[in-house]
């Protein structure tokens, strides 16, 4: 079915089942590199994905949400409200959110329903600072960031992920790898 007869006919035509991919771990843990060479592979094996960033989202709906609990469980909500969406329409969607606290997660989880899968990226803060790429640890170091996930805000590791990776042990396309042999037997519409 092309992309067209499948906006045509509704979006819950397209021969794949849906799911939620929700990975979360340390800012630097791998998010938003894993969830990118998982889009790609989805979609060169004929997918639809859509791609939920939290760096993303905060600089448009949610940008006016600050780092407090409360913002980031609102943050947290709007994210897993928009999957649903996807999700009912049939999309394979893949979140990338730190999501430091459980009770966020089972949140996301209860909104998303059946269809929810948590990948936990499993990384050490030791190494998360050493990647900063954008710098966040040096600044949230010296107090430029306040509440910042594993310096000044507490971060929970998984209780009942789907899925841990170890990130720090395998390269990206290893993990990559790892999530789609987790998932590609429950989004293929012949299973």
């Amino acid at each position: 079915m092309s992309l067209l007869s499948a906006k045509r006919n509704g979006l819950t035509n397209l021969p794949q089942n849906g799911i939620v991919i929700w990975i979360f771990g340390l800012s630097g843990s791998g998010k938003t590199t894993i969830s990118t060479l998982l889009k790609e592979k989805l979609e060169e094996e004929g997918f639809y994905t859509v791609s939920l960033d939290g760096d993303i989202l905060r600089e448009g709906i949610n940008k006016h949400l600050g780092f407090s609990e409360a913002d980031r469980t609102e943050n947290i909500r709007r994210a897993a409200e928009i999957a649903k969406l996807m999700l009912k329409n049939n999309l394979i969607t893949i979140c990338s959110f730190i999501t430091p606290l459980e009770e966020n997660r089972l949140l996301a989880a209860e909104i998303i329903g059946e269809g929810y899968f948590e990948v936990f990226l499993d990384c050490p803060l030791s190494i998360c600072k050493e990647r900063d790429v954008k710098g966040l640890y040096k600044n949230a170091g010296l107090n430029l960031i306040k509440n910042f996930t594993g310096i000044s805000a507490k971060f929970e590791p998984a209780v009942k992920a789907d899925l841990v990776i170890k990130t720090y042990t395998e390269n990206p396309d290893q993990s990559m790898d790892r999530v789609f042999s987790q998932i590609i037997s429950k989004i293929s519409s012949h299973s």
